[in-house]
This record gives structure tokens, sequence and C-alpha cells, in this order.
């Protein structure tokens, strides 16, 4: 028994299997996301700034908005979100 079962398990391993077009498109979509970036020297050494600028540029932004209050909290998180990022970057990339 235990033979069979190691000949069955080694004969469906050598067999590529067929993927659904979703699960061909997740596969693609994976491998997209995971994929490494190559920015300029000028650009990655800008990033942290550029967050920390798009950070208070969208807290800026709060004082003017008057008639659409609902937007207020998601300009607020941005506005977080962005300078805790550039923040980050920067000690992390001042470590070394």
């Amino acid at each position: 028994m235990e033979r069979e079962t190691a000949i069955m398990l080694t004969n469906t391993a050598g067999k590529p299997g067929l993927l659904t077009e979703t699960q061909q498109l997740t596969r693609d979509a994976g491998r997209l996301m995971s994929r490494k970036v190559w920015l300029s020297k000028a650009l990655y050494n800008a990033l942290p700034y550029f967050y920390m600028i798009a950070g208070v540029a969208a807290f800026l932004a709060t004082l003017y908005i008057s008639h659409w209050l609902w937007l207020l909290p998601h300009y607020l998180l941005f506005a977080a979100a962005c300078i805790h990022m550039g923040i980050f970057v920067q000690r992390r990339r001042s470590r070394r």
C-alpha cells in the first residue's frame, strides 16, 4: 500500500495542472506585485520628503474643506499615514 501511495505522489507531481482563468489571473497579479521596481537615485532619495510633503499638504487641505465634512476624516487619515511613512522611511535610512 505504501509503495502505491509513493508511486501516485511521484506521478502526479510531474504533471502540470491546468488553471482556470481566475487562477491564472491571480498568479499573474501576484508576480506583478512581487516584482522589483527600479527607481533613479534622485527619486529614491526624495521619496521620504515626498511622503512628508504630501501629508502636510493633505493636512493643510483639511482647513479649506467646508461643505464636504464627510471627506475630512479621509484627508486626516491620509495625512497621518503619509507623514508617518515619510518619517519611518527616513529613520530607517539614517540608521545605517
